[in-house]
């Protein structure tokens, strides 16, 4: 039997263990830095950022998935965007990953979501397949870019044309 629930702050250790079996999968390991402690405060703090959920199969964890609202501003409505689904090994193939999105699409109709959106490795063929499966498609006139680390903080205090610092 699937079961899927919101996390708590409870679930932050098992929360960072997906997220880490995760990161293995995706052969990203070196990249993850999150804590126990950034997981409580950006999940669970006073502003939380994203929000949890977790599948268990016959009780045991199963898998989960980290989602986001964010805006589109053509739609003039929230979309859902979902951060990472991961189901453990032993599970695949018994319906948890479409539980999962199943449990967000309803989630995404529920507060007025005009899309839901997330991204794939484009080596991962296996879950490309499962999601066309389901109806998605690929968003390829996107390119998605991204600012970290020190390009970043090079933007954030880059002086714009009047010579003011950024922010």
């Amino acid at each position: 039997m699937i079961s899927i629930d919101a996390a708590g702050p409870g679930d932050v250790p098992l929360i960072l263990d997906l997220i880490r079996e995760l990161a293995e999968y995706e052969r990203l390991s070196h990249a993850v830095t999150a804590t126990e402690e950034d997981l409580r405060q950006t999940l669970f703090g006073p502003q939380a950022y994203a929000h949890t959920l977790i599948a268990r199969l016959g009780g045991q964890p199963a898998g989960f998935a980290v989602y986001f609202f964010n805006y589109s501003t053509f739609l003039g409505r929230p979309g859902l965007y979902l951060e990472d689904l991961y189901v453990r090994p032993a599970a695949r193939r018994r319906g948890v990953g479409r539980r999962l999105l199943a449990q967000l699409a309803g989630i995404a109709l529920e507060r007025r979501c005009g899309r839901m959106e997330w991204a794939v490795l484009d080596w991962n063929e296996r879950a490309i397949a499962f999601y066309v499966s389901l109806g998605a498609s690929p968003n390829d006139e996107w390119t998605t870019y991204r600012l970290s680390s020190e390009a970043l903080r090079r933007l954030a205090a880059a002086p714009d044309r009047d010579g003011r610092a950024g922010g």
